[in-house]
């Protein structure tokens, strides 16, 4: 698998565990606010055998791997991969755009997840313009259906860059994915973005974030910001 970086200890990328998180090298989209935009098209690679090593010393001081991105999905070994960290005794979070419904499906019958993040962009008809790509919004609206009726934790997030979507736009969110255990706003961070125009960009204050928050409640369980 094409690891693109590693985090060696998170207390925030899994929900009440400590982790190790894997960045995996290329993605599909190109949202100009991506936050990791140097793993797009890295060349240089952390090796399998340098990361396994690692990953054994950490076993009893970690609970758990996250794989992340760029786009896990796209690596052909994924499964492989997480199979071999489970053998390990870790448990695995994926985290994902939703483009690959049937990767999801695969590693979800197999039982090798234990906890999925999903990035929902924008609404449906936003997406081309916020990830820069066309793309089979199906694929999209499937992941969404998979990792709802999964079985297994998940959570469902939103970067905010103000200009880009407007409070109608998080609420017509929140409809697409009724229902949902848990769905995060994510403040938008400028210091490190793919499109460089967007370093004076701004996403909401905390008092307008707590007040979206507040309204799209009626359609989800658990609405929070970050």
């Amino acid at each position: 698998m094409l690891i693109g970086g590693l985090q060696k200890s998170s207390l925030v990328d899994y929900p009440s565990k400590i982790c190790t998180v894997v960045f995996t090298i290329g993605c599909n989209f190109r949202c100009g606010y991506c936050h990791n935009p140097e793993l797009i098209k890295k060349e240089d690679c952390i090796s399998e055998n340098d990361f396994f090593e690692f990953i054994k010393s950490r076993q009893g001081k970690i609970d758990a791997i996250v794989i992340s991105g760029g786009e896990p999905t796209l690596q052909e070994d994924l499964e492989d991969f997480i199979v071999k960290c489970r053998k390990l005794n870790f448990l695995i979070k994926l985290d994902t755009n939703g483009t690959n419904p049937e990767v999801l499906k695969n590693l979800l019958s197999k039982n090798l997840l234990d906890y999925i993040a999903m990035d929902i962009k924008a609404p449906f008809e936003k997406y081309p313009n916020i990830t820069r790509r066309f793309l089979d919004i199906e694929k999209i609206k499937k992941s969404i259906e998979i990792i709802m009726t999964s079985g297994i934790d998940y959570e469902f997030r939103t970067t905010v860059v103000r200009s880009q979507l407007n409070v109608e736009d998080l609420i017509t969110i929140s409809e697409n994915i009724k229902g949902a255990k848990k769905y995060y706003l994510q403040k938008f961070n400028p210091k490190e973005v793919l499109d460089e125009k967007l370093k004076n960009e701004k996403t909401y204050s905390d008092t307008e974030f707590y007040e979206i928050a507040r309204m799209l409640e009626k359609n989800i369980e658990k609405v929070g910001v970050r």
